[in-house]
């Protein structure tokens, strides 16, 4: 008698196991790889991605374009996953020959800071100025406080001009917000002004919706109004009596309040957006106040110099000479919105490297220089391991020589040429020895100042270790089917109630 088969799954569900599981999820990593790996190095080209909606975006920002893929497959949606996750921290052999700049020489490591940068930049669009941009990066980086917050330097992007026009603000500029009547008779400059920043609404609020109000008599109904208006007028005069010439407002400024601090020669701006609002406050000094009845000097900010002017086609509010700047504000000028788009994630890449080598002080030479002499180290390593374990070091040592095998391919290089080259003098102690874009040769990438922090190379090292260790380890995939997703849940008769008749 055959025994009853055990049926645990909902029917429509997809199995899949064993050596054939295996394969596919190998191949499946294996077109993730194939898709960003022609965009490594400066020689490196870019991808068009359209997504549904029919945007265009161009990248050769590997997380970028992992991002905007749809992966479906499960084994290479946890490569995805693991590749946008290489923005944290690793490896024994990177920290032993790893050089650290002393962070007491302010000029070598504002040095090593700009050369980390170029190297980040040199594979991207923007490469041929990313002198300009890796002294601006650095500039940026450095006038933050030690927690180093990303969110602390603003980009804003203005269409129009040229790249080199690209300038840092030490200090906050954002774009002049929705304005009223009579906004265009306040001043737009003003020197050594203080600033309220506030999270009130200054305007005359419409009627919650439902309310009622009796009146009996138009005295009734004048009061109610007259009360209003003073309400408003109060918090107005409150603002204009601290001493306080330029105003900032989460919440809008109405029509009545723009026209009031223009009389009095103040600005105003509603409707800032909470980054900006904060990254002033860093700036300037002072804090947001969510009333207008403690306003003293002391919450108030201050800068030397507020200005609006005009940049391309947009007008921008300008807060410079901050005494505690802890906060800048990149603009970025260029001509398609594609292109400043993919330049702002070169300067985010770049800025993360010098955040990077700041709070890590140790670097290693980039151009596959850091793989071919792990390679090395792994191959001498894996021939004093006997056993199965040797075969394993040896293919991981292999597996590094990909990373200056593909600059070559991506420069037209005979790769097979320059890695035989790189073997033979690391093997002689030349540590430092890479691919030469330029020479299409082998230099020694330390003295080429093609640099990039240690903590980049281990951190990359361990999370691939860990997604092929992953993706190895499975051995079978279930798949819902798609009905149990998308199909409405199925009704069901709760305890103690009737049938329905």
């Amino acid at each position: 008698m055959m025994p009853t088969p055990v049926i645990l799954l909902k029917e429509g569900t997809d199995s899949s196991q064993g050596i054939p599981q295996l394969v596919s999820n190998i191949s499946a990593c294996q077109v993730i790889a194939e898709a960003v790996r022609t965009t490594l190095g400066p020689r490196g080209m870019d991808k068009l991605i359209v997504d549904g909606r029919g945007k265009a975006t161009i990248s050769n920002d590997g997380a970028t374009i992992l991002k905007l893929l749809d992966v479906v497959h499960p084994a290479a949606k946890t490569l995805v996953d693991i590749a946008k996750s290489q923005d944290a921290e690793a490896v024994n052999k990177i920290k032993e020959i790893a050089v650290t700049v002393k962070k007491e020489d302010k000029v070598e490591q504002r040095k090593l800071l700009e050369k980390c940068a170029m190297t980040a930049l040199s594979s991207k669009l923007i490469s041929q100025q990313k002198a300009f941009f890796a002294k601006m990066v650095v500039d940026a980086v450095m006038m933050l406080d030690d927690l180093l917050q990303l969110k602390m330097i603003g980009i804003k992007k203005v269409q129009g001009g040229a790249l080199e026009e690209s300038q840092l603000v030490a200090g906050v500029a954002f774009k002049k917000t929705f304005s009223y009547a009579g906004f265009e008779m306040q001043p737009k400059k003003y020197h050594d002004p203080m600033i309220a920043l506030l999270n009130v609404e200054l305007e005359l609020k419409a009627e919650k919706d439902n309310a009622e109000i009796r009146v009996h008599t138009v005295e009734d109904y004048q009061a109610i109004v007259d009360a209003e208006w003073n309400i408003l007028y109060d918090k107005l005069e409150r603002i204009h009596h601290s001493g306080a010439k330029v105003v900032l407002s989460k919440l809008p400024i109405g029509d009545v309040a723009t026209q009031y601090f223009a009389d009095r020669d103040m600005f105003c701006a509603g409707r800032v957006p909470e980054e900006d609002l904060k990254r002033t406050m860093m700036a300037c000094g002072g804090s947001i106040q969510t009333s207008v009845n403690a306003l003293s000097s002391d919450v108030l900010g201050r800068c030397q110099v507020f200005e609006e002017t005009q940049i391309g086609g947009e007008r921008y509010n300008f807060f410079t000479g901050c005494p505690k700047a802890k906060t800048c504000t990149i603009i970025l000028r260029g001509g398609a919105e594609q292109f400043m788009e993919e330049t702002e994630r070169s300067l985010h890449d770049a800025i993360m490297i010098v955040r990077r080598a700041i709070k890590n002080d140790s670097v290693v030479a980039g151009g596959g220089a850091i793989e071919m002499e792990l390679s090395k180290y792994l191959r001498d390593y894996s021939r004093t391991i006997p056993g199965k374990q040797q075969l394993l070091i040896g293919a991981y040592a292999k597996a590094l020589e990909i990373i200056p095998r593909q600059l070559c391919d991506n420069a037209g290089f005979d790769a097979t040429n320059i890695l035989n080259k790189l073997r033979a003098r690391h093997a002689q102690g030349g540590m430092w020895y890479g691919v030469d874009i330029n020479s299409e040769d082998i230099a020694d990438n330390f003295e080429a100042f093609v640099w990039e922090p240690a903590v980049v190379r281990s951190n990359a090292l361990t999370a691939a270790s860990e997604a092929a260790c992953l993706i190895v380890s499975v051995d079978e995939t279930i798949k819902n089917p798609r009905s149990t997703v998308d199909a409405p849940p199925a009704a069901g008769r709760g305890r103690g109630r009737g049938r329905p008749h």
